[in-house]
C-alpha cells in the first residue's frame, strides 16, 4: 500500500485526507493519505522517506511551501516561478517540488465565473500561497496587484519576484475590484482580521483561500455588506486533483458528490 501525507503546522482543519481517501476508494488505488503536523526539524526526515520510498507523495501547507524548497532535487516551471511548493513526489530517483495551487487557484476563478482582466486585486498576507495567486493573477493579465501583510517587509520581500507590486500598509486600504484573505486569520473561529471594510464601495468580490471553516469572519463581514464572497473549497479541489493526476496519472472525478462530502 502506498502512502500520501499533507504536511502543515496547523494541520487539524485539512481535508486533504478526506478528498484524496475518497478518489484512492473510486479510482480503485491500494493506497491511504494521512495528515501531520511537523516543525521545520522534521522536513530533512520526511524527504529522506520519499527518496527511499516509504512515502510516494507529499503536499504541503502552512508555514513549509518555501521552507521545503532547499532540501528537493528539481522544481517544476510553476514551482520555480512562485517558488512555492505544494506537491512533492520521486521521479527518476529525483525529488521534485512542483506547484499545483496555481492551477488550484485559476480553476476556482472561471469555476464562480468571475472575469479577472483589467480588475484591480488587493491581497492580505504574504505567506507561501500568495506568490502562485501573484502568478495565477498575472496569466489572468488583472491591472494592478496590492499586496499588505502585517509584518510589511515579508510583502516586500515579494518584490524580488514580482517587481510591479503596490505595498499598502495593514491598516490602509486600497481601491480593488477583488480582495483576497491569504493569511491565516480565520482558520479559528475567533479569528479577525481587524479592517475597516464598510467604505470600500459596491458590488466587491471577497475570496478567502480557507474552506475551512466554510465560512470565515471576513467573508460573513463582505456578506452582510452585500459584496460578493467565495471561500477556498473550489481552490482547495481543483489544486489537489491536480496533485492527484500527478501522483496517479489518472484524473478524479468532481462532481456534486466531492464537493458535498467536504461538508459533511
Amino acid at each position: 500500500m502506498k502512502k500520501y501525507l499533507v504536511i502543515g503546522n496547523p494541520i487539524d482543519h485539512s481535508l486533504s485526507p478526506k478528498l484524496h481517501n475518497y478518489w484512492f476508494k473510486d479510482e480503485n488505488i491500494d493506497a491511504i493519505y494521512e495528515k501531520k503536523k511537523i516543525n521545520d526539524d522534521d522536513i530533512k526526515n520526511l524527504i529522506l522517506e520519499i527518496r527511499t520510498k516509504k512515502l510516494h507523495g507529499i503536499n504541503v501547507t502552512v508555514p513549509f511551501k518555501k521552507k521545503i524548497i532547499p532540501y528537493l532535487d528539481e522544481l517544476s516551471l510553476d514551482a520555480k516561478v512562485s517558488q512555492s511548493v505544494n506537491t512533492i513526489y520521486l521521479k527518476n530517483e529525483k525529488i521534485v517540488g512542483h506547484n499545483t495551487d496555481i492551477y488550484g487557484f485559476e480553476n476556482s476563478i472561471e469555476n464562480c465565473k468571475f472575469n479577472l482582466t483589467d480588475k484591480k486585486i488587493f491581497i492580505l498576507g504574504a505567506g507561501g500561497v500568495v506568490s502562485s495567486l501573484i502568478v495565477a493573477l498575472k496569466n489572468k493579465k488583472v491591472s494592478k496587484i496590492s499586496v499588505s501583510n502585517r509584518t510589511r517587509e515579508k510583502a516586500e520581500d515579494l518584490n524580488f519576484l514580482f517587481k510591479d507590486l503596490n505595498i499598502v500598509e495593514w491598516n490602509n486600504m486600497t481601491d480593488f475590484d477583488m480582495i483576497i484573505n491569504a493569511t491565516s486569520l480565520g482558520l479559528n473561529a475567533n479569528d479577525k482580521i481587524n479592517l475597516d471594510f464598510t467604505n470600500v464601495g459596491k458590488n466587491k468580490f471577497f475570496y478567502d483561500v480557507i474552506y475551512n471553516p466554510s465560512e470565515t469572519n471576513f467573508l460573513n463581514i463582505a456578506k452582510k455588506l452585500g459584496h460578493k464572497t467565495e471561500n477556498g473549497k473550489m481552490m482547495f479541489i481543483f489544486q489537489a486533483s491536480a496533485a492527484f493526476e500527478t501522483w496517479h496519472k489518472k484524473k478524479p472525478i468532481i462532481n456534486e458528490n466531492v464537493i458535498s462530502i467536504l461538508d459533511t
